[in-house]
């Protein structure tokens, strides 16, 4: 096993990841969803309504409550924040930090938004240039 994989596989151990259909209805049940992928893989393919967009060098300090810049719609540790990348690779990655800042209720989506999109689930033509981040 690569160095990568083992530290891939230690994130995930603290998740309780969610299948793209899961995701959605925790969504429209007030979770945020984060998409951090980069404008061009939006552009390409779509993004998610009602997903915030934040740039992935920035997630940690925009999604920190204790933070003061951080993004409005985080009020506090207790929120629950849903991160989806493109595969669901960085993503595991990066709920694992929020959940080590103390977002403890952090996960990602399994198979990111190629799954989200092989499910047929709502995604539209990427406006122009739109995140937090």
């Amino acid at each position: 096993m690569s160095a990568i994989e083992g530290m891939l596989d230690e994130a995930r151990r603290g998740l309780q990841r969610l299948a793209p259909r899961d995701a959605l209805a925790a969504m429209r049940g007030g979770a945020l969803l984060v998409d951090t992928r980069p404008v061009e893989q939006r552009q390409r393919d779509g993004e998610i309504p009602g997903a915030v967009v934040v740039d992935r060098n920035v997630l940690e300090w925009r999604l920190d409550p204790s933070y003061p810049h951080h993004i409005p719609q985080v009020r506090s540790v207790d929120d629950m924040v849903i991160v989806i990348c493109n595969q669901g690779y960085s993503s595991s990655l990066v709920a694992a930090n929020l959940q080590r800042l103390g977002m403890h209720r952090a996960t990602d989506v399994v198979g990111g938004f190629e799954a989200w999109a092989a499910e047929g689930l709502p995604a539209a033509p990427a406006p122009a240039r739109r995140h937090a981040g």
